[in-house]
């Protein structure tokens, strides 16, 4: 069973403080919680892996941490509507924050063009 190192403070705040560069300080908090993930396709057990949360208006987010400088992400608006970079795991952490948040501002620029209501 793989032994995934928590995630760091500095780790936490760089999570953090990306999000309040999007949103505002203060206006969405990252909270810390645990997921399970299969770090490989192949695996049959689920691994579990320190993650930072977060929700803004009807999207949540996460990302994992899955290995000293691993990291996998995603936004999600319901179980069956979820989103990645399109990257598996990123060495650096500052990337896979920002390329999440742009990737899901972009989405959230043409889901309001072809649903105006949403």
């Amino acid at each position: 069973m793989a032994n995934i190192p928590d995630l760091t403070d500095l780790e936490k705040h760089i999570i953090q403080q990306t999000i309040d560069e999007r949103w505002g300080k203060g206006k969405v908090t990252a909270e810390e919680v645990e997921v399970e993930i299969r770090l490989s396709p192949v695996d049959r057990e689920l691994t579990d892996c320190p993650a930072m949360y977060w929700s803004h208006d009807d999207c949540n987010f996460v990302i994992a941490k899955t290995g000293e400088n691993q990291y996998r992400s995603q936004f999600f608006y319901s179980v069956k509507d979820r989103f990645s970079t399109g990257i598996e795991e990123y060495t650096e952490l500052a990337d896979c924050v920002l390329y999440l948040l742009r990737l899901q501002a972009d989405h959230e620029s043409e889901r309001k063009k072809n649903f105006p209501t949403a």
